[in-house]
């Protein structure tokens, strides 16, 4: 990436999305619904990987091409930045239960990006940022409406 566009650059996240054995449905559902996304200009995708776990602990990489009916990523897979390094790779594959598949994504927020250069042109950082798990939220909540009706 060229400075300019880092300067510009949103914020960047991740996620890894586990299947268990067996049950590794790539229908093409997730890259429609990520393709949506790019296509309004909300993200843009800098990384995309899809590995397998063997029952014996080893990992295979699998490329975007390999994968049946995700004809909707091929124009965003020409754009990757593949910000991820050997030793990310690694690290997510060790979270990994044997015997699964996991899909890693890596975006910017493009939509925050104008917010993130105008901090950064301020002379703002961030100093931290985090994300809530959907299942926390809504343990909360159901926690909360469990404390209110007892």
């Amino acid at each position: 990436m060229a400075m300019t566009e880092i300067d510009e650059l949103g914020p960047v996240d991740y996620l890894v999305v586990e299947f268990p054995p067996g049950v590794s449905h790539f229908t093409g559902e997730m890259a429609a619904e990520l393709a949506k996304l790019v296509d309004a200009g909300t993200i843009r995708i800098l990384d995309l990987l899809v590995m397998a776990k063997g029952a014996d602990g080893e990992i295979e990489g699998m490329e975007i091409e390999d994968l049946e009916q995700v004809d909707e990523l091929r124009k965003a897979e020409a754009d990757l930045a593949e910000i991820l390094a050997v030793e990310d790779v690694a690290n997510l594959a060790a979270a990994m239960e044997p015997g699964t598949t996991a899909g890693v994504l890596v975006w910017e927020n493009t939509w925050a990006a104008p917010f993130a250069s105008a901090a950064r042109r301020s002379g703002g950082q961030v100093i931290a940022n985090g994300r809530i798990p959907t299942q926390a939220l809504l343990a909360a909540l159901e926690a909360d409406e469990m404390t209110e009706g007892g």
